[in-house]
């Protein structure tokens, strides 16, 4: 079973002892937004300029990296983020990863991935797919990662800002009943579509 932690729509926690890692597990929003643009453009550029894909093939691959991540996404929200705590290793790490989210969802120093970890985590994946995919990883983790800063962008303005009077009104709704109403439900921030797929989508009328 997962701790629960009541929202406090205001103020902040320091998470580690130390001054630098306290430091580091924060962020603007607009750091690492412009790390995964910059990283997928350099991408594109290196398969553009250095391998042999056609435009056709370069638009699939960036789109199947998109629609990836929006798995990936929901997989590691529900799975890891929302790990069963059933020792005080795992609560600790579950809170540490995620539960302080939870606690502090205005907090937007904390809203976003550190750019130490996301340049870190980028590079890792690249030399990973590099030997699985070889050349198409050039067009599919830009896809990867640009869906990442689309999900980065979603759940700043689900947090930071009241809901808009458009398209995005819907992700908010959805995200808040995540957070206020049952965190066991829609798991997905950038997209519903896998909620839908896996039944953990909740009528937000009931809730």
């Amino acid at each position: 079973m997962e701790a629960t932690v009541s929202p406090k729509n205001k103020g902040t926690k320091q998470l580690f002892d130390n001054p630098i890692l306290e430091k580091l597990s924060r962020t603007h929003i607009s750091v690492p937004l412009i790390v995964f643009f910059v990283y997928s453009g350099g991408l594109l550029y290196w398969s553009i300029t250095h391998t042999t894909l056609d435009p056709w093939q370069t638009i699939g691959l960036f789109a199947t990296g998109l629609i990836t991540f929006t798995w990936v996404e929901y997989n590691v929200h529900r799975h890891v983020f929302h790990m069963p705590t059933y020792s005080k290793v795992r609560e600790k790490l579950q809170y540490t990863l995620h539960g302080i989210h939870h606690e502090f969802p205005k907090d937007k120093d904390r809203l976003a991935m550190p750019p130490l970890l996301s340049i870190t985590i980028s590079t890792v994946l690249l030399l990973l797919l590099r030997v699985i995919m070889g050349d198409l990883v050039f067009a599919f983790l830009p896809g990867f990662l640009v869906g990442y800063a689309a999900y980065l962008a979603v759940h700043y303005m689900v947090h930071a800002y009241q809901p808009p009077k458009n398209v995005f009104k819907k992700l908010w709704v959805n995200h808040s009943v995540h957070h206020y109403k049952d965190g066991e439900v829609i798991f997905g921030v950038s997209s519903p579509l896998w909620d839908y797929i896996y039944g953990t989508m909740r009528d937000k009328k009931a809730a």
